[in-house]
């Protein structure tokens, strides 16, 4: 682990990927140079800035001033706030709009908002004129030391969730910690659980650091911009190893296999976000490690009690309307990307920072464990 950084002081963490290298900035206002950095980018470029409804009340005037003052056209493109968003529908339109806002190939599009915006922004601007370039810049703490950051894009289907979509990496992220000041608790304790993530699947010193320092992180200052630059640099570092989850960058899928199923099952709506889902799905992870008996039921305890301290879900009773079926859970998990040849992967633990791959994972297995959990009220 690194020294936390100064006040006011911004870091730059650099994706590795030969030609299609770039660079994440970290720092506090940083979306007031906006304009700046993409007229150093790209100059002369036509942008079409991608967000939400929500965001746009927030942060898209200011976005807008600072390219315009950099001489930079540019034209916005304002979906629904919410998972919802991520839809054939919405895409569709996405696209027409950024073509008819006469965006070329030599131009950017510019995602500016959380994890849905990113998403689907960036994969419009895969598409488009068979590919644009685009910029992240991140409003969520989970879109900051995330879903921005390598490359994948994407919609979901009704039989789940990022089942349409390509890879296909930014040209720059810009992460503005000053924008998490307009964030809701709630949806700041979502990004909390893919933080805590980073720790539990391969840091042990930093998931121990979380849990003397995690009320920093939330109150602000050097504490969460420390902890969002180091799983930045995690995320960098695994992305230039293997860009395409092949192997090692399936690790940042923990907790994702049951939270897909279990934010899918609840119909991608309000009841549970992402990060919530995460959350549970690691605390499910850590248990199945337990019910194998990879790990002690101690440290599935431990993993579970710092999540539940944040204030996020760890047991399935925890869901708001209650938790899908098991029927619906398992149908759900036979449509994650990670299944090979119709056999379940599993991302499991040996310990805390100790996250591995498990393959062909009986699913019989994981009924009986989620029946069991089922029937914990």
């Amino acid at each position: 682990m690194t020294a936390p950084l100064r006040q006011a002081e911004s870091s730059i963490v650099r994706v590795v990927l030969d030609a299609r290298a770039y660079d994440i900035v970290i720092g506090r206002g940083l979306l007031a140079n906006l304009g700046d950095r993409i007229k150093a980018l790209r100059s002369g470029a036509r942008v079409a800035v991608i967000t939400d409804e929500t965001v746009a009340k927030f942060h898209l005037g200011a976005a807008e001033a600072t390219l315009k003052a950099s001489g930079i056209d540019c034209e916005r493109v304002v979906v629904p706030a919410g998972e919802s968003s991520k839809s054939y529908t919405t895409f569709e339109k996405t696209c027409e709009a950024i073509i008819a806002a006469r965006v070329e190939r030599n131009d950017l599009v510019v995602a500016l908002g959380g994890g849905v915006i990113g998403d689907l922004a960036g994969f419009a601007a895969s598409c488009v004129r068979r590919g644009l370039d685009f910029v992240q810049v991140p409003t969520t703490l989970l879109a900051q030391v995330d879903s921005s950051v390598g490359g994948k894009t994407g919609i979901n289907s009704p039989q789940g969730k990022n089942l349409i979509g390509a890879f296909h990496q930014p040209v720059l992220v810009i992460v503005d910690t000053a924008l998490l000041d307009t964030l809701p608790k709630r949806e700041f304790r979502a990004g909390y659980a893919e933080i805590a993530k980073y720790g539990l699947l391969g840091d042990a010193a930093f998931f121990a650091w979380l849990e003397k320092n995690w009320q920093d992180v939330f109150a602000g200052g050097t504490a969460r911009e420390h902890a969002i630059a180091v799983c930045c640099r995690a995320k960098a570092g695994i992305v230039a190893r293997d860009e395409r989850e092949m192997g090692e960058r399936a690790l940042l899928n923990l907790g994702h296999t049951f939270g897909h199923a279990l934010e899918a099952g609840c119909g991608f709506s309000g009841r549970l976000l992402h990060g919530e889902a995460v959350a549970l799905g690691t605390a499910l992870a850590f248990e199945f490690s337990a019910h194998k008996g990879l790990i002690a039921a101690s440290e599935a305890a431990r993993a579970a009690a710092h999540l539940a301290a944040v204030g996020l879900p760890t047991h399935l009773k925890d869901v708001p309307g209650g938790a899908p079926g098991v029927d619906i859970l398992m149908d759900l998990i036979a449509q994650d990307k990670k299944v090979r040849r119709g056999t379940l992967t599993f991302i499991l633990v040996r310990g805390i920072g100790r996250a591995f791959v498990e393959k062909n994972v009986d699913a019989a297995e994981v009924r009986a464990f989620l029946t069991h959990k089922h029937a914990e009220r």
